[in-house]
Parts: C-alpha cells; structure tokens; sequence
C-alpha cells in the first residue's frame, strides 16, 4: 500500500518519464466505442492518481474511479475535484450501480496473487458492467512475453529533485520480482537512497478468457498496444 509520501513520489516519478496517460486513454476509448458507440459512462478501476481520468472525462462523459491507496486516490482528488473517487479492491468491491464501460490499466490486474483472485477481479468489473458494455483490462505480461533478469534505468528531474532510477526483474515460479534501486538528490532533503518491490501474476492469455468467459464476457484480444503489452476486450453478454 502506497503511503502518502510514496504516492506522491509514484505519481511525480511517472509523469516526469513520459507515460502518456492521454495517449492511452484515447486507445482504450477507441476500443470502446467500436463495441458500444454510445457509451457514455466509464469506470477506472485501480485507477492511482487518476491519470487516464480526464481523458475518459472528455472523451466518454461520466468518470469514476477506485482504487486501494487513499493517498494515491488524494492527489487524483486534488488535481480532479468534480471525479467520483472511491477507496476499493479490486477483488472485492461494490458499488451498487453500473457503467457502460469498465477499465482496469497499467497492468494493474497483475497484483492479484492468484487464478482464483483473478476470476474473482474480472467478476467484480463484469459486474459494474451494463449489459452489452465493455471491460478493458491491460494484462501484465504472459510467461512467453515475460523477459527474465531485465534490467532498464533513467533519471527523472521535477521541481528541485533528481532521482536515478534502476530495476531488475526476474521470473520466480508463475510470478515476476521487480526490484526497484532508487537514488533521490534534492536541494533541501540532501541524497537518500530507497528500494520498493513489485510482485506480479505471469498469467497466460488463456487464463485471462478464462476469466472473463466465466464472468460472463465475450473475449478479445488486442496485440501490441498499451507498451506492446495488449489488451482485453470483453463484452457483456
């Protein structure tokens, strides 16, 4: 769980290395309306500081959000006041009402730690879903696509910090471990040096449709998009 000076940090960090929220935002609408043209609700699932949720905002109409860090969920209210935001897991919320579309990004669906949680999570999104509305959910990467002892680095600057950034990732049984180093200068806090680390599902791409099929989703997927990682596409029957 994010604390309030990590999500800051999170959400500071990402921007400054150049995700494109808008740029996939506009991908996961476009995929969207070519199944339900007029939709016109959309809830973020795990949606962080609520970077995808102006885009959404725009370019569909109503926007919601949840996620499990009511810190990371602060700054996304901070910088979105109008946006329905709301403190929830993935694998066991309830809203008690319905969207014509439902998104789960960032690969956010990889923190579950098992098939059985995954079923569970693409339950809970089919559920918050309208009949003939759509679940997008961006995958962590499948056993076969999943490179073992990766290794990436960069340094990021905002406002007075600097920070060099470096990860190793590495495959243990069905899980990925990333180890991520990192080296913060600042003009008032000094140097300090701090380490986080990520466990993710390798689950393969039949056991994503055989997760949305048993939720009641009719399953698609979409190569190469959102940093070659794909998509999900399910549509409620």
């Amino acid at each position: 769980m994010y604390g309030a000076e990590s999500a800051k940090f999170y959400h500071a960090q990402h921007t400054a290395r150049g995700k494109d929220y808008r740029a996939e935002a506009e991908t996961v609408v476009e995929q969207i309306q070519a199944r339900l043209p007029g939709a016109a609700s959309v809830l973020d699932v795990a949606c962080g500081t609520g970077g995808h949720l102006p885009a959404f905002a725009e370019l569909i109409g109503h926007t919601e959000g949840i996620d499990l860090s009511e810190p990371m969920l602060d700054i996304a209210r901070t910088d979105l006041p109008h946006v329905p935001l709301h403190v929830g897991d993935m694998r066991s919320f309830d809203l008690g009402r319905t969207f014509d579309a439902v998104t789960c990004l960032f690969a956010s669906i990889g923190y579950v730690s098992s098939r059985a949680e995954l079923h569970e999570t693409v339950r809970r999104l089919a559920l918050h879903t309208n009949p003939s509305g759509v679940v997008v959910v961006e995958p962590w990467w499948f056993p076969e696509t999943f490179i073992d002892r990766w290794v990436s680095s960069d340094v990021i600057e905002w406002e007075d910090t600097t920070v060099a950034r470096a990860t190793h990732t590495v495959r243990e049984g069905n899980t990925s471990r990333m180890e991520v180093h990192y080296l913060q200068a600042s003009s008032a806090g000094g140097v300090r040096y701090f380490t986080e680390v990520h466990r993710a599902m390798l689950f393969s791409r039949e056991e994503y449709v055989e997760a949305f099929e048993e939720a009641g989703l009719r399953a698609e997927y979409v190569p190469e998009v959102q940093s070659r990682r794909g998509l999900f596409i399910g549509t409620r029957r």
